[in-house]
């Protein structure tokens, strides 16, 4: 894979049984980002480094995530900032720090799969989310990664 690469973070929220219920995509939470990025390739692990726009911030948040064997690790700073940790099989706990105030948030791993070829990567994990220790969503993370060639 190249240095410069395009990067897709997808996100889903599922409560409950609103798969079945809802009547469209659009009444699921579902986020996607797409922008430029960094790829790095050291001591057996991937790293994406990144940036994004957070709507009405006037500095961007900083992103870098690593990827070795079944644990996946995002790391953001700037108006929000925050080390989040999936670990498969694992529960992780992080305070999610915002311009609003803290969360403690848990993230419950049930699984990391990772597809790897020459010139792109995809990353999918599934994961139960809590605030405050309170059930919130079983949610899943998709990240593409392609070459910018």
């Amino acid at each position: 894979m190249t240095k410069e690469v395009l990067i897709s973070v997808q996100g889903l929220q599922i409560v409950d049984n609103e798969v079945e219920e809802a009547a469209s995509d659009e009444e699921l939470d579902r986020i996607e980002t797409i922008c430029p990025g960094e790829y790095y390739y050291r001591n057996d692990a991937h790293f994406l480094l990144y940036e994004e726009i957070v709507e009405g911030f006037p500095e961007p948040v900083k992103n870098m995530i690593k990827l070795k064997n079944k644990e996946f690790i995002l790391t953001k700073k700037g108006p929000v900032n925050v080390q989040m940790v999936f670990s498969e099989g694992k529960k992780t706990m992080t305070d999610y720090e915002t311009p609003f105030g803290n969360i403690l948030i848990a993230l419950d791993t049930k699984k990391i799969n990772m597809e790897e070829s020459n010139h792109s990567m995809k990353i999918h994990i599934a994961y139960g989310l809590e605030a405050n220790y309170q059930f919130i969503a079983d949610c899943n993370i998709t990240v593409e990664i392609k070459s910018r060639v």
